[in-house]
């Protein structure tokens, strides 16, 4: 039997390792949102010859149009525009120079357009949506098991698993200006519930241990918990990874960084429910029982 919960320490140590420029990232370039929480519209628009036509001479169609860009990304013949609202009027003479410019056939792909201030209430639910859920898996914990240190513990693995995503999601923002949008929020509750079953697992295992060898220090059931349930939990979690690298690398764009926040997600709650989750019922123990 491998002695885990001996080194705890050194697993807070790599998750403060993690966590810390998450943090950093967070206070300092926060996310980059996008039109589904900040409102504004989206236009994806395809050239048939892209050659006469560059992404300087789309910034003077919007300029000429008093329209006010976000971003502008280019794709091969196609390009994608966020800007603040305009209406489909304003959309169809839009493409109407940008066709004439180009002395090419222009189709548009996509037109989105959300308000300001719906957007804002989506992110009011979103960001409720995961209070909520993290209150709820609080309270079904501590109350499975009757100790409100299980329940606790877990929802701080959770926050390791979020602040592990947001903070990686950040760093993209910033440095690459990859956005945040509804399908991120569910991939973000995804993880949560990703992160709790495997937590519940292990300490499913911790009680039933407990019961039947209630003389063996609760440091030593722990690890022994853990040496059970690593493997199996490994294993399922490299099947889920293995199907979010394909989907990865072979979806297309509209999931792609849904599909990403999955696997970083996967991959810190495979991490946090053995090396995060356990040892902090180790130094909840260590500390109340000292106390």
């Amino acid at each position: 039997m491998i002695h885990f919960m001996k080194y705890y320490w050194v697993y807070f140590v790599i998750s403060g390792l993690v966590i810390i420029p998450s943090l950093y990232s967070l206070l300092n370039y926060g996310l980059k949102l996008s039109i589904d929480f900040t409102g504004g519209t989206l236009l994806e628009f395809q050239l048939q010859d892209p050659n006469k036509f560059t992404q300087t001479d789309l910034e003077k169609q919007l300029t000429e149009l008093n329209i006010e860009s976000n971003s502008i990304k280019q794709e091969n013949d196609t390009y994608i525009v966020k800007t603040k609202t305009f209406d489909q009027a304003t959309n169809t003479l839009l493409q109407q120079k940008i066709a004439s410019v180009a002395s090419s056939i222009i189709t548009e792909k996509r037109f989105e357009t959300l308000g300001p201030t719906f957007g804002a209430e989506t992110l009011r639910r979103a960001l409720t949506a995961l209070l909520l859920a993290t209150i709820v898996i609080l309270f079904f914990v501590w109350k499975q098991f009757k100790d409100k240190k299980y329940g606790i513990c877990a929802v701080l693995a959770m926050l390791h698993d979020t602040l592990v995503v947001l903070g990686v999601f950040s760093l993209l923002g910033h440095f690459w200006g990859v956005e945040i949008d509804t399908l991120f929020m569910t991939a973000l509750l995804t993880i949560l519930s990703f992160s709790v079953h495997d937590t519940i697992v292990v300490y499913d295992r911790i009680r039933e241990s407990s019961r039947k060898l209630s003389h063996i220090p609760y440091e030593t059931l722990i690890n022994k918990a853990v040496n059970e349930t690593l493997g199996r939990s490994v294993n399922n979690s490299m099947t889920i990874i293995f199907m979010l690298l394909a989907l990865y690398l072979l979806g297309g764009d509209t999931t792609k960084w849904f599909v990403f926040a999955l696997l970083v997600g996967t991959i810190s709650g495979t991490y946090s429910s053995t090396f995060t989750a356990a040892p902090l019922l180790v130094l909840w123990d260590k500390t109340f029982k000292n106390k």
